[in-house]
């Protein structure tokens, strides 16, 4: 068997852990990592979750620490085009061989009660992945929640929470205070947190499980904040620190905030991060990537890519296209999950549209195209349906003249089939 093969039988082994389903809890990874001589005692983390933003502020605190100087793993999910996305170190994708290792590494030990879950595998192959490769600090994102996500059972020396809203309510509850309580669970005893919740049935909840830990926690807007300048920069400034003449390489109103958050877990940390200077955070800010967020991936006509997977996704999204692209001819394609509020979504984003693509990605959990067409045909005159993505993006491009816009959203599995269709990137296994 070539490389290659042996590198599609382990994703096809890996995808098919999903028929297993989400499981939440924390034995099985526990009992992997005890095997694998736990490798997440290694080196350094940081925590972060939420329900929008936490793949932005993750990429942001890699690229800082990356830039001072210390070799840093980034774990994230889902992926766009490839599985290697997941797993990161100093910010280039682990290549084939070191996936085809790991996830041996992992089957090697697992002898539990039950198959581990994909995310429960994957968290241990970046785990192994990162001592292996002597990273100093990693990046660690939650799946799903925090209290029971298979990464809770790393122990970081600083806790992100980005924000709450209603998600996955089969798993994390059906009310704010529940979800919030479900992130709040990554707060450690005496570790610091920094969070951007807002609601005050949300934040009541963080501050109490903070407070029960003794864990200092830092608020936005409250112990630390960010200020644009008329000069088009922006500052941030804290009772400690003040960095002035910030620009970020993320757009967007939503990111500022999540830079905001990213830039007051490097504050609390400065004392660890001797290298930490302003020069260096104004380099990393503009180098941070983070794919399928507000990405501009052609100029004529720009097209645009945001997963916008929720609605406080899709009203960010809406908010930006009504500021940055007012006066352009925006052709919106769309297809959303069918767990997730789409009518809600629609109305956000359809009314900035001048016409409507519906699709449908690859994936069992896909809304149906027609009754995406018919919730959207309430909203807009000119709505098409064409379920298969590729298709829907070259329709959109090839009637769109050079001047106008567009916009590919409403899930992640959109936009990384989209993307996939325009690199002409080929995944080698599909989900």
């Amino acid at each position: 068997m070539s490389a290659s093969e042996s590198y599609n039988e382990c994703l096809k082994e890996m995808f098919n852990l999903r028929r297993f389903g989400i499981k939440l809890g924390l034995e099985t990874i526990r009992q992997i990592l005890v095997k694998l001589g736990d490798p997440h005692e290694n080196f350094k983390t940081i925590h972060v979750a939420g329900t929008n933003g936490k793949g932005s502020v993750a990429a942001t605190l890699a690229s800082i620490l990356r830039t001072c100087g210390y070799k840093t793993g980034l774990y994230t999910s889902p992926h766009l085009v490839r599985f290697n996305e997941r797993i990161v170190v100093n910010g280039t994708p682990i290549n084939d061989e070191d996936v085809l290792s790991a996830y041996k590494a992992v089957k090697a030990v697992h002898q539990g009660n039950r198959e581990p879950t994909f995310f429960e595998c994957t968290t241990a192959m970046a785990l192994h992945e990162f001592r292996r490769r002597g990273v100093a600090w990693a990046v660690i994102e939650t799946g799903m929640g925090g209290r029971l996500d298979a990464t809770n059972i790393i122990h970081p020396a600083l806790s992100i929470i980005t924000n709450v809203s209603l998600e996955h309510s089969e798993y994390l509850g059906s009310s704010i205070r529940q979800i919030a309580s479900e992130k709040a669970g990554i707060i450690k005893p005496g570790v610091p947190v920094v969070t951007g919740v807002k609601q005050k049935n949300a934040i009541d909840v963080v501050v109490a499980a903070a407070a029960a830990r003794q864990a200092p926690l830092y608020r936005l807007r409250k112990d630390f904040r960010v200020r644009r300048t008329s000069q088009g920069t922006f500052t941030y400034q804290s009772p400690r620190t003040k960095w002035t003449g910030l620009m970020a390489s993320l757009v967007g109103q939503h990111q500022l905030e999540n830079t905001a958050l990213a830039l007051a877990g490097c504050d609390i940390l400065s004392p660890e991060l001797g290298q930490l200077t302003q020069d260096s955070l104004k380099k990393a800010l503009l180098q941070t990537r983070w794919p399928g967020r507000l990405e501009m991936v052609k100029d004529k006509p720009l097209t645009l890519l945001d997963g916008a997977h929720n609605l406080i996704a899709a009203r960010a999204l809406a908010k930006y296209l009504k500021s940055n692209l007012a006066g352009r001819r925006i052709t919106l394609v769309v297809g959303i999950l069918d767990d997730k509020p789409y009518r809600a979504m629609l109305e956000a984003l359809v009314p900035i549209c001048q016409r409507v693509i519906v699709t449908q990605p690859k994936i069992q959990r896909a809304l149906p195209a027609g009754i995406l067409q018919t919730a959207a045909k309430e909203l807009s005159n000119q709505v098409d349906v064409i379920p298969d993505v590729d298709q829907a993006v070259a329709a959109a491009i090839e009637s769109s003249g050079p001047d106008d816009a567009v916009c590919i959203a409403g899930s992640l599995y959109v936009v990384g089939e989209a993307k996939t269709a325009l690199t002409g990137q080929i995944p080698p296994v599909s989900l």
